[in-house]
């Protein structure tokens, strides 16, 4: 028997009760807000922001506008592990669900107040400071909310359950494009190209406003994590759970951190760069391109559950390895398909990609869970989960934009996220399958071994 495993396994449950299905979705919401909100974002990056917000920069540099524009959802990332390491403090010492709670609000209410920002040719220098500013608040509030969720789902999930139950805040990526993409969709069926960059860009970040009431409600009713309690009842709360992370478990957060690279920026690709690039470089029309994107969305869910309900079967790691295996070797044919500007072949493109992205997404709360002891469990997770966003996907609508720019060939934005895969792949081989591991405080001092694990 595994020496994470103890003798006495909690009970089997077959189906989930009211109170498991108010913790999913009280997960789930706000993930979904927060991808909302980055997608929004990130559409309004690749289309709108270069014009209204950075247009001065193309006098001297053409090109350069959009170049800044991509650069600022990476500036996000840079507080990511900011806010990880505040909630995470916070919710290792109060409990998962306050830092849920302040997170939904904080992420909703910045977006909401993009809405309502003056552009350039409004009040000159100071938009896209306020625009960088708000940003930042976005990506401190993600910092903290992505742990928080994958801890109340996975910490109160059967153990046999852990992957299915965790993947629930993972779906709040493809959940959050559905309900973007539709609301961008019908906007644009609504109106011409130019009222949508006058004001019908801001009616998204605007609609912000309602998730997060909806969120809270929902959120509200959810009760705090089991291990949590846990951990308060027999007084194993760390006094310092970001010392006692940096001192007992630097090499989990760094796994933690390399396993999730490949996976952020190829999800990027999705999210922000290649509508962009099939709208102002293919030229392709934007309503067409939309409606891919939300089909693609349909799949990034579906393979994301069943990427966290294989890893309850074949293990965390297997199922990670089969999920970039599968990216890598479908990279180069994506953009050959894209290029050919044909809509069928490009939804078909990202289609296949979200294969391997929800295969790789799926178990990642599980997994991550699995990794640290209780104590300094939020404080891990959110962490490694931020530095990943960083080498990952913070800059990888900009370097995809520079590559090609550079080379002139979108084959070398594939070679770059297949470079990314292997290194995500080879750490995620470094970690000995975490399937199983018990999560009680009791046995918070029993951390996964790091070593070579099977290949597929």
């Amino acid at each position: 028997m595994s020496s994470f495993q103890t003798t006495h396994a909690p009970p089997v449950r077959q189906r989930m009760s009211q109170a498991d299905r108010r913790v999913v979705a009280g997960t789930m919401i706000g993930t979904t807000i927060e991808w909302y909100d980055f997608f929004i974002f990130a559409q309004a990056a690749g289309v709108v922001f270069a014009s209204l917000y950075f247009q001065p920069l193309d006098a001297d540099s053409p090109g350069l506008a959009q170049l800044v524009s991509w650069a600022t959802i990476g500036v996000s990332f840079f507080f990511r592990p900011l806010g990880a390491v505040i909630a995470g403090r916070l919710g290792d010492r109060v409990g998962r669900k306050a830092m849920l709670v302040f997170t939904l609000v904080m992420m909703g209410a910045s977006t909401a107040l993009i809405g309502l920002l003056p552009t350039y040719a409004q009040i000159g220098v100071w938009a896209p400071i306020l625009l960088m500013g708000l940003r930042i608040l976005q990506g401190f509030s993600a910092g903290g909310e992505w742990g928080g969720a994958a801890l109340m789902a996975v910490e109160h999930a059967p153990r046999d359950k852990r992957g299915f139950w965790g993947a629930y805040p993972q779906i709040g990526v493809p959940v959050g494009m559905v309900i973007a993409t539709l609301v961008l969709f019908l906007l644009r069926l609504s109106m011409s190209p130019e009222q949508f960059l006058e004001w019908g860009w801001r009616v998204p970040f605007l609609l912000s406003v309602a998730l997060i009431v909806v969120g809270y409600f929902i959120r509200a009713a959810v009760s705090e994590s089991p291990v949590f309690k846990q951990m308060v009842e027999r007084k194993r709360e760390s006094a310092t759970p970001l010392t006692q992370l940096l001192r007992t478990n630097k090499k989990q957060v760094l796994l933690a951190a390399v396993i999730f690279i490949g996976n952020n920026a190829a999800g990027y690709l999705v999210i922000a760069f290649l509508s962009s690039y099939a709208q102002k470089t293919l030229k392709m029309e934007a309503s067409p391109v939309l409606l891919a994107t939300l089909l693609a969305s349909f799949g990034w869910l579906i393979f994301t559950l069943l990427g966290g309900a294989l890893s309850d079967r074949i293990g965390r790691v297997r199922t990670f390895q089969a999920g970039y295996i599968l990216i890598f070797a479908w990279m180069i044919p994506l953009f050959l398909l894209v290029d050919t500007r044909n809509i069928w072949a490009y939804g078909l493109g990202i289609f296949v990609l979200t294969v391997g992205l929800g295969l790789s997404y799926g178990p990642m709360s599980a997994m991550y869970a699995e990794m640290f002891p209780a104590s300094v469990r939020y404080s891990g997770i959110g962490i490694g989960y931020a530095l990943g966003s960083i080498l990952g996907g913070a800059f990888a609508p900009l370097i995809a934009e520079a590559l090609l720019k550079e080379t002139g060939w979108s084959g070398s934005i594939g070679i770059y996220i297949m470079a990314l895969c292997v290194i995500s792949f080879i750490g995620a081989s470094l970690v000995k399958e975490t399937k199983g591991v018990p999560l009680e405080a009791g046995d918070s001092t029993k951390t996964p071994e790091v070593e070579h694990s099977p290949s597929v």
